[in-house]
């Protein structure tokens, strides 16, 4: 619900569920604008780099559409011995994942931007948190595949839901895995002065 206050509502520049449902749970106020800004891995790309220049990419496409709101961008990443795990392309690439995954432990690194009304960033941060998966067995793995879960997450699993059967150990922030590092962004929006009357749910 929009405030009849004048100040331009927050916009996530994100079509995840994921991150909308974390925003909602602490009470922001916002809306959804996807973005289309490209994805792709370059050459040599560090995991980190990467995450970062996509969130800002995200933010100001954006941005470039709606001048004067703040906006609001992330990109989530699995890391596993320095190689970076996106979204599976089909269910041969998710099973490849989860097999790497298997009696492992990998990183989750979300990297978020907040860019003022300006399109100036205000803040940029990576937040990482480590995950430990339980050794999973074909047949496990294939049960898993078959709940169409993996195909539209980050190395093909989600802790929200029945990949958290998977995991054996989160060490550090459970939203960042989930998608949205939710403390440090609202530590940013506090900062931003946009956890005001008009930036939060009645």
């Amino acid at each position: 619900m929009q405030s009849r206050n004048t100040t331009p509502p927050l916009i996530l520049a994100s079509a995840s569920p994921r991150r909308s449902e974390l925003l909602r749970q602490a009470r922001i106020a916002f809306i959804v604008v996807p973005s289309s800004a490209s994805e792709e891995l370059q050459p040599g790309e560090a995991p980190d780099a990467y995450a970062l220049r996509v969130a800002q990419e995200k933010a100001r496409d954006v941005a470039r559409r709606h001048s004067g709101s703040w906006i609001l961008a992330a990109d989530t990443i699995v890391e596993i011995d320095g190689k970076i795990l996106g979204k599976p392309r089909d269910e041969e690439d998710a099973r490849h994942m989860l097999q790497q995954l298997s009696g492992h432990t990998h990183q989750v690194k979300t990297a978020f931007v907040l860019l003022d009304g300006h399109g100036r960033i205000f803040a940029s941060q990576i937040v990482t948190s480590t995950v430990t998966f339980r050794p999973l067995s074909e047949t496990q793995i294939q049960a898993y595949l078959a709940t169409g879960e993996p195909f539209d997450k980050a190395g093909a699993y989600a802790i929200q839901g029945q990949g958290a059967t998977l995991i054996t150990r989160v060490e550090g922030s459970y939203t960042n895995v989930v998608g949205l590092p939710l403390d440090e962004v609202l530590q940013v929006l506090h900062t931003a002065s946009l956890l005001n009357n008009a930036n939060l749910h009645d």
